[in-house]
């Protein structure tokens, strides 16, 4: 029995929130080993992640990103390809807004700086994803093993251009100078005075117009259908006239394109320069997020909140509890993504066998 035999609001909720709080209650067991209060630990996460204003903002700042690279994984999935190169298209797409902002910063207004930024930052993610979809399309290289060398690649790439070439003159710090006002992106405090001085900004607007563009078109387009009958079964989409070769290439495009876009929050609405680690591990945390989603928009929203909160709220937690060292929240992301990902029929089976007795 598997996923095929249970409804579908049990596949997309049931699923999904029982595999969470697996995960959850193992993370609650280390906790308990660490000797804390599992319970207690709980409440100043929440406390300080969701209900006071201000980490609700820093919270919202974090899902941003994690809105972006989530799509970007979805897309691919919705192909039937597992993008894990999302963390090194974000890095590509991080080093495309700073050459455009390094080059007009002092010449051009926000109003068509930030734009032609975004622009960047997407080409340049695309274009790293490029070569790993026209592998899989026209050689039938797996996407897993071209895109983590990617992210190596990546990775090398950006600290050979950063050291060589964008480090001002007697700087020591890996990374370029700070960018002209013109293309800081505006925050969202104006609008929300109640969530405080946070680097919260127009990325999370932007974030959720993709969310609803991704919808529209993956569930409510003719290349939305080609795209996911090409991920059901590419043998039958073949025949059905569906270029696959071409299908997944503009997957991968689009893929790469929304990982670039995810590197905007933080370099244009926070840091507001290029460092060396700026993505942070976002691109793999879009993993977890596309798979504790099922690729749906609304799903997406809530993992990348959830993801969010537990940055925010757990560095929180680590100053308040000693024992809970900041390490223990990339282990919980670890438990979310083992439990949502490789063990996300655990539940399946003895779901599908209660469903049955039912009817």
């Amino acid at each position: 029995m598997n996923q095929a035999d249970l409804p579908r609001w049990a596949t997309a909720l049931v699923l999904p929130l029982l595999n969470l709080l697996s995960a959850l209650l193992v993370a609650a067991g280390v906790i308990y080993l660490l000797g804390e209060s599992p319970l207690e630990s709980l409440g100043i996460l929440i406390d300080s992640a969701l209900l006071n204003p201000e980490g609700l903002g820093y919270t919202l700042f974090y899902a941003a990103t994690f809105i972006f690279t989530g799509l970007s994984v979805s897309v691919a999935m919705q192909a039937g390809l597992f993008n894990i190169g999302s963390e090194g298209q974000m890095y590509l797409g991080g080093l495309g807004l700073t050459l455009v902002l390094l080059a007009f910063d002092a010449h051009l207004p926000g109003w068509l700086l930030i734009p032609l930024a975004l622009g960047g930052a997407a080409v340049f993610g695309a274009a790293w994803a490029f070569l790993p979809g026209y592998l899989q399309a026209k050689r039938g290289s797996h996407i897993v093993v071209t895109t983590i060398m990617f992210n190596f690649i990546a990775a090398s790439l950006m600290n050979f251009i950063i050291v060589s070439y964008l480090i001002p003159a007697g700087q020591q710090n890996t990374a370029s100078r700070v960018f002209a006002d013109a293309a800081w992106l505006p925050k969202l405090n104006g609008v929300l005075p109640m969530l405080g001085e946070t680097p919260l900004n127009i990325s999370f607007v932007l974030a959720l117009l993709a969310l609803a563009i991704y919808g529209v078109a993956v569930w409510r387009s003719s290349w939305g259908y080609a795209l996911r009958a090409t991920g059901l079964n590419p043998h039958a989409a073949h025949y059905a006239g569906v270029a696959i070769s071409k299908t997944i290439v503009v997957a991968m495009l689009i893929s790469g394109a929304l990982a670039g876009l995810a590197a905007v929050n933080s370099v244009m609405g926070s840091t507001h320069y290029l460092n060396l680690n700026f993505p942070a591990g976002a691109g793999f945390i879009g993993i977890a997020i596309a798979l504790m989603g099922r690729q749906h928009p609304l799903g997406i929203l809530l993992s990348s909140i959830l993801f969010g909160a537990l940055i925010q709220g757990g560095f929180d937690l680590s100053l308040e509890k000693a024992n809970i060292p900041p390490e223990t929240f990339i282990f919980i992301q670890g438990l979310i993504i083992l439990f949502c990902g490789a063990m996300e029929n655990l539940y399946a089976p003895a779901l599908a066998t209660l469903f049955k007795r039912k009817d």
